[in-house]
């Protein structure tokens, strides 16, 4: 068999906490697996029998590269998850893709870049009519990780947000406006994972947004293991099952991490799906690491 590439970049190779884990994962599973850089010219590509997209996480500020590279890797090894998933699933108007499936999502306004100012007025006191109970909104770009560029302002200031706004949009960022829903200062987020279409393990994420304007780092620290019940896994599977109908996936995702958080009524919502380079949060979750390396070495033999 071919061997594996465990794509990551130079810059967050160090953060990675889920790649020992995984690699000491493989060699137990049989797989002779490498980490690669993807913006390493000297990598062949064409030499792996599969590249696992795992922590490329600069590609913020170089998407249209990642992507287009995405795409060449495709054309001489199997690229996990496939590059469609990777297109649509980095910019957060898939939202939009998702509820018109019928699934519960954090309720969203998507602003374009070329929204004039009235519009983006309009825009956002309309999501603050439609949700009088929250007493924040907020403001980000619909492409971004690690909670850069988000912010949350009171309902009082609602200029100040309109600037924020607008400053995104002078950037030629596609915005998005949620409702702050306060659930997740009482019970943080929960972030479930799953390997071939069925659930591992979930962790409990704490806020990240604070009310002072500072975001945290998702540091581990603020994580800790947490089972997700029946009704966020079934919420979960449905996201999933409405993102491969709409990528007309022929087989489950390798892996996927969905991110939700609970509404006034205590309704799990999605936050997010993270399907490209999710971290997976392995340390928390005894066994996690096998299940992913078997879920891959099942790939590679089929």
């Amino acid at each position: 068999m071919k061997p594996l590439a465990l794509v990551t970049s130079a810059g967050s190779l160090p953060i990675d906490v889920d790649m020992p884990l995984l690699l000491a994962a493989c060699r137990t599973v049989g797989l002779q697996a490498q980490v690669c850089d993807w913006e390493d010219p000297q990598v062949d590509w064409g030499r792996y029998g599969a590249a696992v997209l795992r922590s490329p996480w600069n590609y913020v500020e170089a998407l249209p590269a990642f992507l287009a590279w995405c795409d060449r890797v495709a054309q001489c090894t199997r690229l996990l998850n496939p590059p469609q998933v990777s297109r649509w699933s980095l910019d957060k108007r898939y939202l939009r893709d998702l509820a018109e499936a019928g699934v519960p999502v954090v309720p969203t306004e998507f602003v374009a870049p070329q929204v004039g100012e009235a519009a983006s007025l309009a825009a956002l006191g309309s999501l603050m009519a439609r949700h009088p109970e929250s007493g924040e909104v907020v403001i980000k770009p619909t492409v971004g990780a690690y909670s850069k560029d988000v912010r949350r302002f009171p309902r009082a200031a609602q200029a100040q947000a309109h600037l924020y706004l607008r400053h995104l949009q002078a950037r030629g960022a596609h915005v998005m406006l949620q409702p702050y829903l306060s659930a997740i200062d009482r019970d943080g987020e929960t972030n479930l994972a799953f390997f071939d279409g069925h659930y591992s393990h979930a962790i409990r994420k704490g806020a990240m947004l604070m009310a002072d304007g500072t975001v945290h780092v998702p540091t581990q620290e603020l994580r800790q293991a947490r089972q997700a019940d029946a009704q966020e896994q079934a919420v979960a599977g449905r996201a999933l099952q409405a993102a491969a109908r709409h990528l007309q996936l022929e087989q489950p995702l390798l892996y996927a991490r969905v991110d939700l958080i609970r509404d006034g009524s205590g309704q799990p919502r999605v936050l997010e799906l993270e399907l490209c380079e999710p971290s997976l949060n392995l340390p928390f979750a005894e066994g996690s690491a096998l299940r992913f390396a078997q879920a891959i070495a099942r790939r590679m033999g089929g």
